[in-house]
């Protein structure tokens, strides 16, 4: 990846990790650590992947997006402000009685927002329908949905991942957020869903491993995906929960807890200081 175009990109995944926490803080209730462990993919998505027009949220042709793991809107909210959709101070009134924006992600009522989603396992259900939508119209979208790793202990994850291997789904990549927490503990011993990836291909999918922390990786990842021809894509990366502030990194207490005021004013500084950091280094 070209090293000014890396940088961009690190530099706007820390904003859009201080809109999450913006988001969180101000609601006084929310998902922070899943949230900031997307928050890479997600920059790196509408970035550079994704066709989609904020000025016409609804335009046909468009690639869509579904967070299977509704709980970390956080993260979707502050790329969709960053990118144009509405405005950036929504954030602030996340959760609010009234506001645009929900605890979970409503098609109806957000721009940028393809599927409503919150009820686990339900997002690659709905994602499979709409590429599978896709195929029938001869349609040249792409569908990607993202997915926790807790998420995928539900059954009805692998009843889409049936159907969207059965149906030759090249358009549809999922994305599985491997940061080894949920709401009760480590996957691993809440209930395990591992091995991951070869429970994927098993059920018919190509897989493809990344670091979900590195932008290189992540390009690596995604243009082999493009490579993929009459199977379904499923990228697994390996994040960190609560990515880039020092005290909810792996810490699964962050899972869906708000910061108080102490801990809101030092995330922010942990962002600020790296941004101010990011925009000071030169490019070699």
């Amino acid at each position: 990846m070209d090293a000014a175009i890396k940088k961009q990109l690190e530099i706007t995944a820390c904003k859009v990790r201080i809109g999450i926490i913006e988001a969180v803080y101000n609601a006084k209730s929310g998902h922070p650590g899943g949230s900031l462990s997307i928050a890479d993919l997600l920059t790196y998505l509408y970035s550079m992947k994704l066709n989609v027009d904020p000025k016409n949220p609804k335009m046909p042709d468009r690639d869509r997006v579904v967070l299977s793991k509704g709980h970390c809107a956080p993260a979707l909210y502050s790329v969709l402000a960053l990118r144009g959709f509405f405005p950036y101070d929504e954030l602030k009134k996340l959760r609010k009685i009234g506001a645009m924006l929900q605890g979970h992600p409503d098609m109806k009522g957000t721009p940028g927002v393809d599927m409503s989603t919150g009820s686990l396992g339900q997002g690659i259900s709905a994602a499979a329908g709409m590429a599978l939508a896709g195929k029938l119209d001869s349609a040249g979208y792409k569908v990607y949905a993202v997915l926790g790793d807790g998420e995928i202990e539900e059954g009805q994850v692998w009843e889409a991942a049936m159907f969207a291997a059965h149906n030759k789904l090249d358009n549809l990549v999922a994305i599985v957020d491997n940061n080894g927490l949920q709401i009760d503990g480590k996957i691993t011993e809440v209930c395990s869903p591992m091995p991951i990836t070869d429970k994927f291909d098993a059920f018919g999918w190509h897989v493809i491993t990344m670091d979900a922390h590195d932008f290189d990786d992540i390009e690596r990842a995604f243009d082999e995906s493009e490579k993929i021809n009459y199977k379904p894509v499923a990228i697994i990366q390996t994040s960190t929960k609560g990515r880039h502030i020092s005290f909810m990194e792996n810490n699964v207490s962050w899972h869906g807890s708000a910061p108080n005021d102490e801990q809101y004013k030092l995330a922010m500084d942990e962002l600020n200081t790296r941004l101010e950091t990011l925009l000071k280094e030169e490019v070699l």
